[in-house]
């Protein structure tokens, strides 16, 4: 048997149940934790950022946000803390700040989306003429990188996600497919193109061979290994590759009456049998 889990720890006392959310997060695996709460029961309410340090157990506010802009998706490598936010006239600004502490830096600002880590990149989708674009900087130096030219001609993709090596994201409106590139490939490649596992597909993951994804309808994965997907989730459930694991949140019975029962499960994926192939 392996070592007892670490029993819960409080990262925040929301100061109300009611109205406050948890948005994102996300943490090293080792000391700091970055968190956004919603200040309201809208998309368009405030929200603060803040940071936990597991040496001193206490959470300090790192930024707050009162203009629209991306909803905050915080990224903590390397004891820095990465996120955008509204600066008004349609705007977002990416800033990086220490987690001990300091004032944060402006990186970029422009019409643009959420920024995520790929590998020692950070990258986010920004406006360019009539479409969209993928745009970087370094993570360390935090100077414009360049993307390879796989990457750099995308335009108008959506739901980006990256481990380093492997992206994918989502494109086309009318028919739309999962694109997978892996770093060495001669091009892209449309790996998922069958109703209904592209219809709505959303909030892509990524953990080594697997990329998950959501519709309105359920989750799946897919097996980079083999080339094939599967349903992963019952109706409604949540699924996510990321960090080495695969965790996913479903309801056994209905969601909406007082019988059903919430069931969330994370498993090394490493360790789970590969799909076969198709045909």
């Amino acid at each position: 048997m392996g070592p007892e889990p670490a029993p819960p720890r409080t990262l925040l006392t929301l100061a109300d149940p009611v109205e406050h959310q948890l948005l994102a997060a996300d943490f090293d695996g080792r000391r700091w934790a970055a968190f956004a709460v919603l200040e309201g029961r809208t998309l368009d309410s405030p929200w603060s950022l803040y940071v936990w340090d597991a040496t001193t157990g206490t959470s300090r506010r790192l930024a707050r946000a009162d203009r629209p802009g991306p909803l905050p998706q915080p990224v903590v490598r390397d004891g820095t803390v990465h996120w955008a936010q509204g600066v008004g006239d349609g705007k977002a600004t990416v800033y990086a700040a220490a987690a001990a502490g300091g004032a944060p830096r402006a990186l970029r600002t422009g019409v643009m989306d959420a920024p995520f880590a790929a590998g020692d990149l950070l990258v986010w989708r920004e406006s360019v003429g009539s479409g969209t674009r993928l745009a970087a900087v370094s993570r360390t130096g935090a100077r414009t990188a360049a993307l390879p030219d796989a990457l750099a001609a995308l335009r108008d993709v959506r739901s980006v996600v990256s481990d380093g090596r492997t992206w994918a994201w989502v494109e086309g409106e009318a028919e739309p497919r999962l694109m997978v590139w892996r770093t060495g490939d001669a091009r892209p490649t449309a790996v998922v193109t069958t109703s209904p596992a592209v219809d709505g597909m959303d909030q892509l993951r990524i953990s080594g061979r697997l990329v998950t994804w959501r519709t309105p309808e359920t989750s799946y994965a897919l097996d980079l290994d083999s080339g094939s997907y599967a349903r992963i989730t019952p109706a409604y459930g949540y699924a996510q590759a990321r960090g080495g694991a695969l965790a996913v949140a479903y309801s056994v019975g209905n969601a909406k009456t007082s019988g059903s029962r919430p069931v969330i499960q994370v498993v090394d994926a490493t360790r789970l049998p590969g799909l076969p192939r198709c045909g």
